[in-house]
């Protein structure tokens, strides 16, 4: 793996270092930092002529930064006469904008695709994104990880699943909630919501399923202000379920979200590190779990030419 090289921005380095740990090789040495003038500079450390180049960076808050930085950085190893370059997105920001949903809107998440590609990326690595035709954006090669694996295997050891149901958050991500659901052997409900306009406020409307009497598990691709999960769990409660717990892939908690979920009445909150978390937004309902074992292998398998799909076999 002589070839191989791992660098990362700044958007979640102790991600980038774990991934390393796992692959037994050293982080790769690059300079990325903001002038005074909010410049961003960026300086490749060592030789990467023909290597197999991988870059960390979540597209995380501060969400501009972090993206000027990714596309900067791959600019620097393309220009830098790298073999190939992979950016390792754990976290795709800008994934909710995948549609034209009002008159006169972008579709940012397609302008990320061409952004990316122009600047030099030739594939990209990332983890559940919030739409799947987001992957056809892109004219080059997609690999998209799932975090289901891991969180049912959490869930899974907790031995819930004799009274468990798993709860999509919404109709869009119920297909992934239907595969979580088949993994831990528990029925499927589905959460029945719209949202008011632009701010971050749903009114949920209906229950779909049996939910009274049992767990609730409600997945989610990601938890923003943590406003649609405690109207999720307050509904579920006033449906008669025993406790509610509470899984997603990317933790965004943004604004007010950890005093909410600190005050709801959510048993536990199980999330992944593509997104890092500051000591601000940690609680002790709040759980970690770490996707750099299966980023760690992904990279291995792509830089190896083995199958990415067989790892969900």
């Amino acid at each position: 793996m002589e070839e191989l090289k791992v660098f990362s921005g700044n958007a979640n380095p102790a991600l980038a270092q774990a991934i390393v740990d796992y692959l037994e090789i050293p982080l790769g040495k690059s300079e990325v930092f903001q002038f005074t003038n909010g410049n961003t500079f960026v300086r490749i450390l060592e030789n990467v002529r023909e290597r197999d180049i991988f870059v960390v960076q979540p597209i995380c808050v501060p969400v501009n930064n972090s993206l000027v930085e990714l596309l900067i950085m791959i600019d620097a190893f393309k220009r830098a006469s790298a073999g190939r370059i992979t950016a390792v997105i754990p976290y795709y920001g800008y994934g909710r904008t995948d549609k034209k949903d009002q008159p006169r809107v972008p579709i940012t998440a397609r302008l990320m695709a061409d952004l990316l590609t122009v600047a030099g990326a030739n594939r990209l690595l990332t983890v559940d994104l919030h739409a799947p035709q987001i992957q056809g954006f892109f004219n080059i090669p997609v690999d998209e990880l799932t975090a289901l694996n891991v969180l049912a295997h959490y869930f899974s050891e907790k031995k819930l699943n004799d009274n468990l149901v798993v709860v999509a958050s919404d109709i869009g991500i119920s297909k992934r909630a239907r595969d979580l659901a088949e993994k831990l052997n528990a029925p499927l409900a589905i959460m029945e919501k719209r949202r008011l306009g632009n701010a971050d406020r749903t009114e949920t409307l209906n229950v779909i399923g049996e939910v009274t009497g049992k767990m609730a598990l409600i997945l989610d691709d990601e938890i923003d202000t943590a406003g649609s999960l405690v109207n999720v769990v307050n509904t579920l409660i006033e449906r008669g379920v025993q406790g509610v717990y509470s899984c997603c892939t990317h933790p965004v908690f943004s604004g007010p979200a950890i005093k909410r979920i600190e005050g709801s009445p959510v048993k536990e909150v199980v999330v992944t590190d593509t997104i890092p978390l500051g000591p601000d937004k940690k609680l002790d309902k709040i759980k970690v779990i770490s996707m750099a074992p299966l980023l760690g292998e992904a990279i291995h398998r792509i830089h190896t030419g083995m199958s990415i799909g067989a790892m969900f076999e």
